[in-house]
């Protein structure tokens, strides 16, 4: 492999198809896993680790994916990383979202302990002229993409060395670190204080045990919005962008709420279809409890 060849690494499939679409030379990697919640560890998984993520994600999709393909898109993602040194560049393009920095500095970790810490550049999109809001990548074309690839940046060591301890906290599930870095000023990585506040948000509030999504969904029930699609955009608007969650997130967080009998579903099914389900979301009625 030509020690010239790019490596553009970038979260969702939406994002990955649009680089391949903007004729960037290089390769497209996309990387899946929901890295600010879950079983794991800092830093690079074992074996165990992964089995316990691929059961973790198998059971928040209500087996809409099954961990069999998920432990194996994950074995085969960490065996391509493994294989960075063929690459004479690594371009790093992530959102500014929750979901992205907790993925952004796992990445920045495992690289850094394969001593891959020379040519790796980023660039992390919170803005973009005439889109607002602005959630991320995925919202922009193949040309707007290709427009800003002159913004990437190399990575810096005090930005390899800020994602251990960011990594750290979201593995660990340590709020006193969350709580540190949420109120941090100048971080190396500077959209991740604002990103980590919006995780202390989804915890369960003493109150009423609901974490911010949990609300804002319930809320757009209360307030008559009952099929999946509205209930989407009536969190959307609710919530403060860059928005970190998907449908299948949403639809997560309202079967917890009818666990929680706070909701009742009429449908084809008892719950949410996740990913794979094939369900017609447009057969489904949410109402109040």
């Amino acid at each position: 492999m030509p020690l010239n060849k790019i490596l553009h690494l970038t979260s969702g499939d939406c994002a990955g198809g649009l680089l391949a679409r903007s004729g960037l030379e290089g390769e497209i990697f996309v990387w899946h896993d929901i890295l600010y919640d879950g079983p794991r560890r800092p830093g690079w998984p074992d074996e165990a680790i992964l089995a316990a993520r691929a059961r973790f994600i198998e059971a928040q999709t209500g087996r809409g994916l099954s961990r069999e393909k998920i432990l194996k898109s994950f074995r085969c993602q960490y065996a391509r990383l493994r294989t960075e040194a063929g690459y004479g560049r690594i371009v790093l393009w992530f959102d500014a979202c929750l979901f992205d920095q907790s993925m952004l500095v796992h990445i920045l970790v495992c690289l850094l302990e394969l001593n891959r810490t020379e040519n790796v550049e980023l660039l992390c999109l919170d803005a973009f002229p005439g889109i607002v809001p602005f959630h991320g990548l995925g919202q922009l074309t193949a040309a707007q993409l290709l427009s800003v690839y002159g913004r990437r940046r190399p990575v810096t060591e005090a930005q390899f060395l800020f994602a251990k301890r960011v990594d750290a906290a979201f593995a660990l599930q340590d709020k006193q670190a969350f709580a540190e870095l949420a109120a941090g000023v100048g971080a190396p990585l500077p959209w991740v204080p604002a990103a980590v506040a919006r995780w202390l948000q989804e915890q369960p509030d003493g109150a009423d045990g609901l974490g911010r999504l949990e609300r804002l969904a319930l809320e757009a029930v209360r307030n008559g919005k009952n099929r999946p699609r509205e209930i989407f955009a009536a969190a959307a608007a609710g919530d403060t962008p860059p928005q970190f969650w998907g449908d299948t997130t949403l639809w997560a967080k309202i079967n917890s709420l009818a666990d929680k009998e706070l909701v009742l579903i009429e449908g084809p099914s008892p719950r949410l279809p996740q990913w794979e389900a094939g369900l017609d979301l447009d057969r489904f009625q949410i109402t109040p409890a």
